[in-house]
């Protein structure tokens, strides 16, 4: 997990809203060691939950609520539900700090603290997180982008009880072939499925934007990997791209996410960066 060499620099202190799968995962590598990172402080809804698993870390963080994390800590990651993403990335971002952002659909019914953290020297972070070549997709829209176009087919267990499932009335706990539930634009997505397509909107920052960037989501009781692939047309390249993600603990989310966050994290001091 180390990197090359350490750094002189005062270590960045980093706190976890959220313990769930991701964050947890996140927290064991930073206890594990990331040079130039420290893990400050956690925050989680009913910590009690974690007191046997934060006994278990070699160096245990501060247990605070969320809005005391950027009293402690320089990086913010956001492992919640979307509802609290604001609670979280506010405070820190008012104060020119960092924020990682996981739950992406949330940020764009907060666009306004994309502009808070423009004006006090602040940085939102979306991570990569289950999809590849967003590298690529963002090297081609500083040229122009002309579609792009996501195709995302889940297990039934990971759709299961999004809202626009239960608002248009669409059983898919019984079917017996693949089915195509969603057509839309990744913004119509982000409010439809919160849970599941926060993938569709990194890809959307990334390129053309929450309303140019198509996607269809399809039900698959044969799948146990989520599976995304998208297609680019730009004036710079036109690319193709999939991958297959491993469920974790949550269904909705696949395991690569928290390995992204960790790879990520590793780069803040690392001598030797690759990717954009």
């Amino acid at each position: 997990m180390a990197n090359l060499t350490k750094s002189s620099e005062p270590n960045l202190r980093v706190a976890i809203a959220g313990l769930g799968p991701i964050g947890k995962k996140v927290a064991e590598a930073l206890d594990e060691g990331i040079d130039g990172l420290t893990l400050a402080a956690v925050s989680a809804q009913n910590p009690a939950k974690h007191h046997n698993w934060l006994g278990s870390l070699k160096k245990q963080p501060a247990v605070l609520p969320i809005e005391k994390l950027s009293d402690v800590a320089d990086i913010a990651i956001e492992c919640a539900p979307a509802k609290l993403l604001r609670s979280i990335v506010a405070p820190f971002v008012e104060q020119g700090k960092t924020a990682i952002v996981l739950s992406a659909g949330a940020l764009l019914e907060n666009e306004d603290l994309i502009d808070i953290a423009r004006k006090n020297g602040g940085q939102i972070v979306v991570p990569t997180g289950a999809l590849i070549g967003l590298d690529a997709v963002t090297a081609a829209a500083v040229g122009e982008i002309h579609s792009v176009r996501m195709v995302t087919r889940k297990p039934v267990n990971g759709l299961a009880g999004a809202p626009f499932l239960v608002e248009n009335n669409i059983d898919i706990e019984t079917i017996k072939e693949p089915l195509k539930i969603f057509d839309g634009t990744a913004r119509e997505a982000a409010k439809g499925f919160p849970a599941n397509l926060n993938v569709a909107v990194a890809l959307s920052l990334a390129g053309i934007g929450p309303d140019r960037t198509r996607l269809e989501i399809w039900a698959d009781p044969a799948l146990t990997r989520n599976v995304h692939r998208v297609e680019v047309d730009s004036d710079a390249a036109k690319f193709s791209m999939s991958i297959e993600n491993i469920p974790s603990e949550n269904p909705k989310t696949g395991r690569i996410t928290a390995l992204s966050v960790i790879a990520l994290l590793c780069k803040q001091r690392a001598p030797l960066r690759v990717g954009t």
